[in-house]
């Protein structure tokens, strides 16, 4: 126990003659600060016992100084670059909002365009926002309904081409089935002067992004690269529009016919921006009228059977008499002389007939 207080007494002895060796220090500081000590010999002392710490104390200021400037750069580094950063982002923001409004300022000037050259439609802009999840590649969703003057059986273009037609029309939003829908049938018509071919656009389930035109005659002139537009007929599509090109023929299964496979004009992968056609005034086109056939050539099926008919009906009637020159006129005599006459007559008749001859 003795020993333990021993040692506490020497700590505290220290501690206490460290303290006033401190506060002595200071004072020294102090004195020396106000110019107290005019003495050389005193100052010279002041100065040798206080050039250690004066030292120590340049050293740490320096260092401090030092530390505080490197953080202050530090901080104000990474404040810079917190702001470059956010700068940074924003310009990205508006590159990208910049690109977006070109696409589709172009898309919309293309429309504009495609508006000013068909002036016999009337057209309304609208905007894709969605598509048929249940059938993704034959149905979407546009931004404009009955509000905008948009409904049922209105065919849906771009500037490129035909798109489809208004199935759904509500307020604010319609449904539109393209033309890549096997349940769509656009009547078209090649466009080809030479051809002339009409048939019928519907969407092929085993390949959906690639129509085919069906009805087409095994000997048709058709052949790839042809165009198709719309032939008008049917009064839902108006004529002329363009629908696809020929890339390649084939045999139908009943092979009678063929079809061709057409790449449609509209992308329809990327499709964003189109325009539904609400009135036009375009004259439906005329009704085609067979060409004139010679007997034996007949293609019409209903010519024919009326043709059998007309001949079958001419051959059960009977044919007339043969005309014969009219007999010169006699009198009429009774019907008991016409039918028979006595062999012997009476001899007072014979003279009486006798005398009556001249």
């Amino acid at each position: 126990m003795s020993r333990i207080r021993r040692d506490d007494q020497d700590s505290n002895r220290k501690v206490w003659l460290l303290l006033v060796s401190l506060v002595c220090v200071l004072c020294l500081v102090f004195f020396a600060g106000k110019g107290r000590f005019q003495s050389p010999f005193l100052s010279r002392a002041a100065a040798t016992v206080l050039r250690p710490l004066q030292s120590a104390t340049a050293w740490v200021g320096d260092k401090i100084h030092s530390l505080g400037t490197e953080f202050w750069e530090v901080y104000y580094v990474y404040d810079q670059n917190r702001m470059l950063k956010n700068e940074v982002e924003g310009l990205r923001v508006q590159n990208l909002e910049a690109n977006e409004a070109l696409a589709e300022n172009a898309r919309l000037k293309a429309l504009l365009g495609y508006k000013q050259t068909k002036t016999q439609f009337d057209l309304v802009a609208a905007r894709v926002i969605g598509r048929d999840y249940a059938t993704w590649s034959g149905v979407i969703v546009i931004d404009r309904g009955t509000a905008s003057g948009v409904h049922e059986n209105m065919p849906v273009v771009t500037e490129k081409g035909l798109v489809g037609v208004v199935v759904e029309a509500a307020p604010y939003s319609s449904k539109v089935r393209l033309i890549l829908d096997p349940r769509a049938a656009v009547g078209t018509i090649v466009q080809r002067q030479e051809s002339r071919v009409a048939g019928i656009v519907e969407g092929d389930p085993a390949n959906p992004l690639m129509p085919r035109m069906k009805n087409i005659p095994k000997s048709a002139d058709v052949v790839e690269d042809d165009v198709v537009v719309t032939s008008g007929y049917g009064g839902v599509y108006p004529k002329g529009l363009l629908v696809g090109t020929v890339k390649a023929l084939k045999n139908d299964e009943g092979g009678l016919l063929k079809y061709a496979v057409l790449e449609p004009a509209v992308d329809f992968q990327r499709l964003e921006d189109v325009a539904v056609i609400v009135a036009s005034r375009e004259a439906p086109p005329a009704p085609i009228t067979p060409p004139a056939q010679t007997p034996g050539t007949e293609t019409d099926p209903a010519a024919e059977k009326a043709a059998a008919e007309a001949a079958k009906r001419a051959a059960s009637q009977p044919a007339p008499a043969p005309a014969q020159p009219a007999a010169p006129a006699q009198p009429k005599q009774p019907a008991k002389q016409q039918n028979a006459q006595p062999a012997v007559q009476p001899q007072g008749a014979q003279k009486r007939e006798a005398g009556a001859r001249p």
